[in-house]
This record gives structure tokens, sequence and C-alpha cells, in this order.
């Protein structure tokens, strides 16, 4: 059999943009390659800190995240997407920046979350900062005003957010669980209307099995997202018959 080259790299089915970070990345975070049974390709977009991402909201960041997705794509890449969710705001520049699929970020699900929901449910978002998230962030995630939406953000506590958005060099996992169950349980307590969960921050699902525990509810993250786009594209990675 002839194959046909032309790429870089092959095997790869996702490429991931990550933020300018040292913060600790442990199993099951998007930036711990060991949270994927598959190659992950990595790019780091220097300068794009998670406060300038998350609190400032800098839109002059956008250029250098779309060279950083036209790389991968001349790498051979078959999908990108981004290690923080409120990249979210990017998504239609993005996506009209390559010929390859583009996911920005996981709240990208709350729409198909909430279309499975029976009617009077509402998506309960769980992100790393709720005062940041906005308006522009939802509607790049293609979720319209209308959608049943709770978001609560883990900046009412003590160590997760302040880690992330610090870039700070050591993280209790154990307090940073506790956390997320806290938020997690407040939410759903004072919202029993919600019916499924999505988690934005990406840095977040390694907890997602103890806010499933925790809830009872179905929860949803960027891995999620990451596993069905990689179901999509496996079979057909280069190289192709010529």
């Amino acid at each position: 059999m002839r194959v046909r080259g032309g790429t870089n790299l092959y095997g790869f089915s996702i490429g991931i943009l990550m933020l300018d970070t040292r913060f600790p990345r442990i199993p099951g975070d998007m930036g711990n390659a060991g949270t994927f049974d598959f190659p992950v390709r990595y790019h780091r977009v220097t300068g794009a800190s998670p406060d300038r991402v998350v609190r400032q909201g800098q839109r002059e960041l956008l250029p250098a995240f779309i060279e950083g997705a036209r790389f991968l794509e001349r790498e051979g890449l078959r999908a990108v997407t981004t290690n923080c969710g409120f990249l979210a705001k990017f998504q239609p520049e993005m996506a009209a920046a390559v010929s390859i699929p583009v996911f920005t970020s996981s709240l990208m699900l709350v729409p198909l979350v909430q279309r499975m929901l029976p009617p009077g449910r509402a998506v309960g978002v769980l992100t790393v900062n709720a005062p940041s998230l906005n308006r522009e962030h939802l509607a790049g995630a293609g979720i319209s005003p209308d959608t049943p939406l709770v978001v609560a953000g883990l900046e009412t506590e003590k160590e997760f957010t302040r880690v992330l958005l610090d870039d700070l060099l050591s993280l209790d996992v154990e307090t940073a669980r506790q956390e997320h169950l806290t938020v997690a349980r407040r939410m759903v307590a004072q919202h029993p209307e919600i019916g499924a969960i999505v988690l934005e921050c990406t840095n977040m699902p390694p907890y997602r099995a103890d806010i499933q525990a925790a809830t009872g509810l179905p929860v949803f993250d960027i891995t999620t997202l990451v596993r069905m786009v990689h179901e999509s594209l496996c079979h057909g990675l280069s190289p192709r018959p010529a």
C-alpha cells in the first residue's frame, strides 16, 4: 500500500493550545498528557497568562491563539481545542481561521446537555471565576440568552482559583477537591432545578467523579468533549492511502 505524507506529525488527532502557566497539573487535568489514553499535542501560547485570559479577558491575545491554531493545523493535527474555558469568546474567530474543527471550551457542551434534560431543568456550570464569565463567553459557546443556566464559581473559596489565576507553584489537592464539593453541593441545594453540571475550567476534571458522587447528577467537562472529537477522527488519521 502506498501512503501520502505532507505534514510534520502523524498519529495525533487533537492539538491543545495551552495558557502560559507553571501551576501543577495533576492527572485528570487537561494539561496532563496522562489524562488521555491517546496522544495529544500541546502548544503553549506565550504571554497568555490565566490573569490576562480570565480576569482581564484581553482580546489582544486573539491573534496569538489564531496563530497557534494555524501552527497546529500545519503540523498535521486534525482538530484544535484550548485549555481554558474562557476562550469560548474566541470561538467564532478561531473556527474561521483554520480548516479543521475548533472547540475552544467545554461551555460548548451546554446546549447539547440542555437538550438532554426534561422541561423545567437547568444546566449548572461550575467555573473558576464566576464574576468574569459574561455574555460574550456564553454567546461564543452557542448558549442562547434563554437557556436555563445556573453559574457558580470557586472564587468564593481559598485555594483552587487563587492557585490557578495567580499561577502559583503549589496546590493543595485535597483542599481543592473539598472546595469543588462545597460549591457544587451549594449550587444544587440552592437550585434544585439543575439536572446536569458542566465544568467550565479545564483543571476541574480531576474532581468530576467526586462531584458526580456528591450531587448524583451527570457531570460533563472538557475531557468529555476531547474524547468525543477524538473518536470522530481516530480512524482517519494520516498517513492515508495515496
